[in-house]
């Protein structure tokens, strides 16, 4: 029988808390959780009162020890994050391992997801995706994640800080070329908003409050020679019979981005 349980919690509206969460909450002999503020909004808001102990990215392993003694000593621990799925881009990963390799059983209870609510939201097709999470504070690694996916024909989701959104669109649109993107804030919240834009023009909306963006996916993708390097990408057509103007054209065109970033690549032919 497992005594640890990930439990979703909303990620804005508290009613959209599921009855088994509760009941699994009210359970709980300890509840671990991102921070013990935030998390109380929502217990007080249910009467719940329970021993809180924190578990976030600085003190996982930590926690997670403690997780696993608490499960073997017979005690039922819930664990949560502050909105939203644990692991899914907030602490619980380390729990799991370090739960798996100690032999204890877990379950989750799901419930409330920005990136899938998001995904809903923008129309944008939704029978493959690829959830990229938030990308890297460094640039060199940005740019090195967005590569790895930039030639997949489906929608790209992200979690963005609102202080990050000039910077991350601006590395999407210098990698993944131009595409129309959407950003949704707030979700299930009141001032809830859905805004369409192009990855080439930014976004220009209200930067206020929990951001996913998305991109469309890659189209009219040929991996093959999208794997070639832009000059020799170019040199391919050529070589067909294309005239240099043409061949920059349609290799722009299979990577999804400008002729005019393509051009640089062919100063030299």
């Amino acid at each position: 029988m497992e005594n640890v349980y990930f439990v979703s919690t909303p990620i804005g509206n508290l009613k959209d808390i599921t009855l088994r969460a509760l009941e699994t909450l009210r359970a709980a002999d300890v509840i671990f959780c991102e921070d013990t503020r935030h998390s109380l909004k929502l217990l007080n808001a249910y009467d719940i009162k329970k021993p809180l102990f924190a578990c976030h990215k600085f003190n996982e392993r930590e926690a997670a020890q403690k997780i696993a003694a608490a499960a073997k000593d017979g005690k039922r621990v819930a664990v949560i994050s502050d909105a939203g799925m644990p692991v899914i881009s907030d602490p619980g990963n380390v729990v799991c391992a370090v739960l798996r390799e100690e032999g204890i059983g877990y379950t989750v209870l799901p419930g409330p997801n920005a990136a899938l609510s998001a995904l809903v939201l923008s129309a944008f097709p939704a029978d493959r995706f690829a959830f990229l999470g938030f990308l890297p504070e460094k640039s060199g690694e940005r740019k090195e994640l967005l590569s790895a996916y930039k030639n997949l024909p489906c929608t790209l989701v992200f979690h963005v800080a609102p202080q990050d959104l000039d910077r991350d669109i601006a590395d999407m649109y210098s990698i993944l070329g131009q595409r129309r993107a959407c950003a949704v804030r707030e979700i299930t919240k009141l001032h809830e908003e859905v805004i369409f834009f192009d990855l080439a023009e930014g976004f220009n909306g209200e930067r206020r409050g929990e951001f996913v963006v998305l991109a469309e996916g890659a189209k009219n993708v040929q991996n093959e020679l999208n794997a070639l390097s832009e000059r020799e990408h170019i040199l391919h057509y050529m070589e067909k019979g294309m005239d240099k103007k043409e061949a920059i054209k349609q290799a722009a065109k299979d990577r999804g981005i400008p002729k005019s970033e393509m051009y640089k690549f062919s100063i030299d032919i």
